[in-house]
């Protein structure tokens, strides 16, 4: 009798985690129940799952609805009708169409319309006619009698109660960007749309037993049969698997004699064929073959790309050239990646350049078909900030005070008066174990690629990304069998790209990027890296990164893959990073809890750093089996934590302990390392391959360090702002401009040792016009002067002026305010955007007499402060402030535990809470000479001396070390603007 059931994933409208909604409906009694939620399919599966457990049968479906129009319900006899649901569903989210007042004929389908929506006349064999409770009045004098097979019951459940109904009207304001007072009635539901008992239900229709009747028959004639955890991924890349296995085998054996030679054969050869062995077991030749396919198709159109995960510690996927880490000279621990005992498909993470990317998924649809391959989708869930501003707005609150209640967003206050009391009453509803879901996303890199037409399992809509996405996301896809292929797009990977490019084109330099190995050894490279002058650099660049670098005096590659996974937050916060670095300094200290912890962790001084790390303690020291192992990875990377699975494995862990009488006290610090890397922890091969990328930038930085900068801007940057690599930029000896329109690009531009701002970066610049600009350069030639320039591109005068104030015209000779004089006179005598116009004859420039107009030194770092967002020249050359009286960062160690006071322009911040909770801070700036300072703000200094945004502050602190590294701990500072000439 529950036909229409709802849970939060009808987005904006539904409040109830599917979860929820099973287990009331058991407690209720209910043993038959049907998903309906609107327009939307993504926790269909999770909701089959859930009521298997509970002994209750599902039913799968569809509500269809124009915006707030309920237009019918779909639900599925079998499993075909549930494809013919997802294919029609799917049809109208690409075209962005609404649905019919009909729904078509769809094969083993029931239709459900509202009473009065059709005539009972019209209604086709499978389309029927629901009667909700509060309508019952409308039956009468109607002879039900001669309907009884077409009327059904149609009680919507919508919310939990009448608190989640008052929830449930603030997401529909929410949705419509309205008022609560402005809401419509028929955009929202009736406050009745909650679960009531079978047996009241039954007694609503107590004079029309044939409804009743009539509602369980057709619940009766609904199955879904669909198996769950089984793979559904493409079975065979050619026709078979003998086919896939023999190919497999030849190239793995080809690739093995291109990475090894002569050299490491017999070694190559054993793991080769355990590897192949154990794939064969697992059916999982496509997976490698499928990736292996898309990395071919990269190389051949010279697509730059690098593959990490633990499938990096595959020798097979070494040797097809998915990776580039070898495996067994950094032996890597194959079980990590692949046993007989894992279920799902081994991971590859294979990143692309942004620019690149998309050209692989267009591969990938047109070579696997478009019925059988989506983009995996996310779910983006409603974040506290959010939820008090979308409920702040709904309510009225003017935008300031919403600003005020989450300035402190450490400890939000909502107590002033009944209408923050209720948002914060509203909030509390939306938080808890299920994190509540605002919209569908797109995952960073999933692909889907079934064996069976996509849309047996789910639908697919056309997000601005224009590709086919799942309705599903990653957990969702899981549970019904599909696993993802993982195609990233990383900035990394576009630097080096258009570095090499950008250095063949500026030095005539081709560079064989993939010799890392000769990089790893160069002298100039590990100098570079024991110095930490890696801004720019892969994954080596953040404040955080180099400081750890220089604690561990990293120069060197094995030390660099240790430092790129003890860097990750589950490792740091719990303490071990701090033991790791002690121990690497004074490796003559180091004690290991137990013999076993010593033969496995000497490499690492006992310290648990990597995945592959917790699996083989896990499996040595507990004497736990691969699949438990297995399963701990996984609630490591956060997919268990919390579940029955995780408590489990605990639980055995020191069982098998106690059996083997194991030290319960070392038991016990085992397992607190192991449940330390919860959701952070790195495979050493994905540490590894993050190594080869940041040698591959740094060594593009020792040698060729302004064409490598330029690259670094054009990909939109790292870790830092754009200001920063600016910065970096003009260290390397080049002349920086201001952008041109004659000399310059819609990117930076560097040619020989002159490079000028590329277009993109002018704030307020039409791209139209910026492209327009160029390409009538490239066709007509340059621009003579303002006139010709005027007289060509006939710009408006608003964005005329950005032009000159930005420098565009200085090849003229001429000053800013001259042009924006005579600019003045010559875009009136235009009309804005008219044709192009080039004179036979080019007419001399305007020539009038201009009065003496005052220049001050500053005029052009302001316009470009104001355009740019930063001035090209150091900020402290602007600076009207005596500057000589500050300690520079260079002379800290003279001043260690002793007050500095110093002035620092800020780079970056990172905020975090301590173990007591409080807000801290760190913070990055620049000093006059440019370098690095490090500082730190502690919960009393940044109450009391909180941060105001960028710019220049005087900072009061004392000089500390730390196993070589020197931070400000900051007691005092002061914010001061460009023309504040005042002591603090």
């Amino acid at each position: 009798m529950y036909l229409n059931c709802k849970t939060f994933f009808s987005l904006r409208y539904g409040t109830m985690p599917a979860e929820q909604l099973v287990q009331t409906a058991h407690q209720l009694g209910i043993t038959t129940l049907a998903l309906t939620n609107i327009n939307i399919t993504s926790d269909i599966w999770e909701f089959v799952e859930l009521c298997r457990r509970y002994d209750i049968k599902p039913v799968l479906g569809l509500e269809c609805r124009n915006e707030s129009d309920f237009k019918y319900l779909l639900l599925a006899r079998n499993q075909p009708g549930w494809y013919h649901i997802n294919q029609f569903l799917s049809t109208h989210q690409q075209q962005d169409i609404p649905f019919p007042d009909r729904a078509p004929v769809l094969p083993d389908t029931f239709v459900i319309y509202a009473w009065d929506a059709v005539t009972p006349e019209s209604l086709l064999p499978h389309e029927l006619l629901g009667i909700k409770p509060r309508e019952i009045n409308k039956l009468f004098r109607i002879d039900t009698l001669a309907l009884k097979d077409k009327l059904v019951i149609m009680h919507p459940v919508t919310f939990q109660d009448d608190e989640h109904y008052e929830l449930h009207c603030v997401l529909r304001a929410i949705d419509q960007n309205i008022l609560i007072s402005q809401l419509e009635p028929y955009t929202i539901a009736h406050a009745d749309e909650k679960f009531i008992s079978p047996a009241k239900m039954v007694a609503h229709f107590e004079a029309y037993p044939h409804i009743v009747e009539n509602t369980l028959r057709v619940l009766e004639a609904c199955h879904t049969n669909m198996q769950l955890h089984i793979p559904r991924n493409k079975k065979h890349f050619l026709g078979s698997v003998e086919e896939d296995r023999q190919l497999l085998r030849d190239l793995a054996f080809e690739g093995m004699k291109y990475r090894y030679g002569a050299d490491e054969q017999t070694a190559a050869t054993e793991r080769i064929e355990k590897e192949l062995q154990i794939v064969a077991q697992q059916n999982f030749e496509a997976y490698f073959l499928i990736s292996w396919d898309i990395i071919r198709f990269a190389q051949e159109q010279e697509f730059f790309y690098v593959g990490r995960g633990s499938g990096a510690n595959s020798i097979i996927a070494y040797c097809l050239k998915i990776t580039d880490v070898d495996p067994i000279a950094l032996n890597l621990y194959f079980e990590r990646f692949l046993n007989p005992y894992r279920s799902s498909p081994p991971d590859f993470d294979i990143d692309f350049s942004w620019r690149d990317r998309d050209s692989i998924f267009d591969y990938i649809f047109d070579r696997y078909g478009k019925e059988h391959t989506a983009l995996l989708g996310t779910v983006t869930t409603f974040q506290t900030n959010a939820i008090i501003r979308e409920m702040g707005k709904v309510y009225g609150l003017p935008k300031k005070e919403i600003d005020k209640i989450l300035e402190n967003g450490f400890d939000i206050r909502l107590t002033e008066d009944e209408i923050q009391r209720k948002i914060f009453r509203l909030s509390k509803l939306m938080e808890g174990e299920h994190s509540f879901p605002n919209h569908l996303s797109i995952h960073a890199g999933g692909v889907l690629i079934s064996d069976e037409p996509i849309y047996h399992y789910c639908t697919t809509y056309i997000p601005p990304k224009g590709y086919c996405t799942a309705q599903l996301d990653m957990y969702q896809a899981e549970r019904i069998g599909l696993f993802k292929f993982d195609i990233l797009s990383q900035r990394g990977l576009g630097h080096i790209r258009d570095a090499i490019d950008i250095i063949r084109e500026n030095q005539h330099v081709d560079i064989d990027i993939h010799n890392v190995k000769a990089f790893m050894i160069d002298t100039r490279v590990r100098e570079n890296l024991r110095n930490v002058n890696t801004i720019g650099c892969f994954y080596i660049e953040s404040p955080a990164m180099r400081q750890l670098l220089q604690k561990l005096r990293c120069d060197d590659y094995l030390t660099l893959v240790a430092a790129s996974s003890i860097i990750r937050p589950g490792v740091a916060q719990s303490g071990m990073m701090k033991q790791y670095v002690h121990s690497f300094r004074h490796p003559e200290t180091v004690t290991y809890l137990h013999p076993v912890i010593k033969k496995l962790l000497s490499d690492t001084f006992g310290i648990m750093v990597y995945q592959e790390d917790v699996i083989k303690v896990a499996h040595e020291y507990a004497n736990m089996e691969l699949a438990d192992a297995d399963s701990l990875r996984r609630a490591m990377a956060g997919k268990y934590r919390g579940t029955k699975d995780f408590e489990n494995i605990q639980e055995r862990f020191f069982i098998n302990c106690a059996r083997l009488e194991r030290p319960l006290d070392v038991s016990v610090e085992v397992w607190r390392q192991i449940a330390s890397f919860a959701n952070f922890s790195f495979s050493k091969a994905h540490s590894a391959s993050f190594a080869v990328e940041s040698y591959q930038s740094l060594y593009l930085k020792t040698y060729f360090p302004a064409e490598f900068m330029v690259a670094v801007i054009n990909n939109f940057g790292g870790f830092y702002n754009r200001e920063l690599y600016f910065r970096e930029l003009t260290k390397t000896g080049v002349r920086l401009h201001p952008p041109c329109i004659n000399n310059g690009d819609y990117y930076t531009k560097i040619k020989e040792k002159e490079v000028y701002v590329g277009l993109i970066h002018v704030e307020g610049l039409e791209e139209t016009l910026a492209m327009r600009i160029l390409e009538e350069r490239k066709t007509f030639g340059p621009y003579l002067h303002l006139e010709d320039f005027t007289g060509r591109i006939s710009p408006g005068a608003e964005q005329l002026e950005i032009l000159i104030r930005i420098g565009c015209f200085n090849f003229t000779g001429l000053t800013k305010k001259q042009l924006l004089w005579k600019s003045s006179l010559l875009v009136k005598q235009k009309d804005a955007g008219g044709a192009h116009a080039m004179s036979l004859f080019q007419p001399a420039p305007v020539s009038c007499e201009l009065p003496e107009l005052a220049y001050h030194v500053h005029e052009d770092a302001f316009d470009e402060i104001d355009l740019l967002g930063f001035p090209l020249h150091s900020p402290f050359t602007i600076l009207q402030h005596d500057q000589s009286s500050y300690i520079p960062v260079r002379d800290f160690g003279k001043y260690l535990n002793q007050p500095v006071v110093t002035l620092g322009y800020l780079v970056t911040t990172k905020f975090m809470r301590t173990s007591k909770g409080e807000p801290m801070c760190f913070g990055t700036f620049l000093d006059r000479d440019g370098n690095f300072m490090d500082t730190v703000h502690f919960p009393d200094s940044l109450r009391q001396y909180p941060f105001q945004k960028g710019g220049f502050y005087i900072l009061h602190g004392r000089a500390v070390m730390d196993y070589g590294v020197i931070t400000l701990e900051i007691s005092r500072m002061y914010k001061i603007g460009y023309f504040e000439d005042k002591k603090f």
